[in-house]
């Protein structure tokens, strides 16, 4: 299932960050310097998260609350150090808990009478990885210059960043993803259920590829050398001279590989 229903782990609050966070009525902010190769984690339930590029060295978040008929003092909000790695979750109730691996909701039911979301805005320093999470509610992700996870349930995910990788997966939602470059030799993930897929990668791309849909198309700018039986719905392909696995996935809209 989802990442965001693992289990809990312990985890330990970060001092500094404590220290660099303040909460003023609705809105929550927090500074830091987090070091290049580290990760920022964003946790979220409801609602959006957008990640710009930071101008320095800081990143800067905020979280604004947005409600009719909820109560926005039942969704407090969590600072938490792992290493240089920080993840920062807003929680709907006090026995919930995240961690770098997710949202972790221990049961609770009446979350649905209440209807406060939280936006998160990130300013994002250059070279500091973004892992943003959310469940109802879309992703866009455009000052990225390092590796970038996103994942939702419900929403649309955009991400663009000058050095991927990136893996991106929704249920309800379509993916455009671009990388102006491509470092390490990781996999690569696509997928969704209801949506489209259009990734944009560097133009030199040596991939294990795999592409498919239940109903819709499949299009590739790359040159492709298919392995087994050439499908409209499902393409396992090399790309150059193969390597990292590749992989598109949706059940109803089509799927896009373009070059950048």
């Amino acid at each position: 299932m989802h990442r965001f229903l693992v289990a809990a782990l312990a985890l330990t609050i970060v001092s500094p960050a404590v220290r660099a966070q303040t909460t003023d009525g609705n809105t929550f902010t927090w500074d830091g310097q987090i070091p290049q190769g580290s990760w920022l984690h964003i946790r979220n339930l409801n609602g959006d998260i957008t990640v710009d590029r930071a101008s320095g060295t800081t990143a800067h978040v905020t979280g604004e609350k947005h409600w009719r008929r909820g109560d926005p003092a039942d969704v407090h909000f969590k600072v938490f150090k792992d290493g240089s790695d920080v993840t920062i979750c807003a929680l709907w109730h006090e026995d919930d808990s995240c961690d770098e691996r997710g949202y972790h909701s221990h049961g609770h039911n009446d979350h649905r009478d209440n209807d406060v979301e939280v936006h998160f805005a990130v300013q994002l320093p250059k070279g500091v990885k973004v892992d943003a999470g959310t469940v109802n509610g879309g992703l866009d992700i455009r000052g990225a210059q390092a590796e970038v996870r996103a994942s939702t349930v419900n929403g649309d995910i955009e991400a663009a960043t000058a050095q991927g990788p990136v893996d991106a997966s929704t249920v309800n939602g379509g993916i455009r993803v671009s990388m102006d470059a491509l470092a390490g030799d990781g996999d690569l993930d696509f997928s969704t259920v209801n949506g489209s897929v259009r990734v944009e990668m560097p133009a030199t791309l040596n991939a294990n590829l795999e592409m498919s849909t239940v109903n819709g198309s499949l299009e590739s700018d790359y040159p492709l050398t298919v392995s087994g039986r050439l499908s409209p719905r499902h393409i396992e392909a090399t790309i150059g001279n193969g390597g990292r696995r590749l992989r598109l996935k949706t059940v109803n809209g089509s799927v896009e590989l373009r070059k950048r």
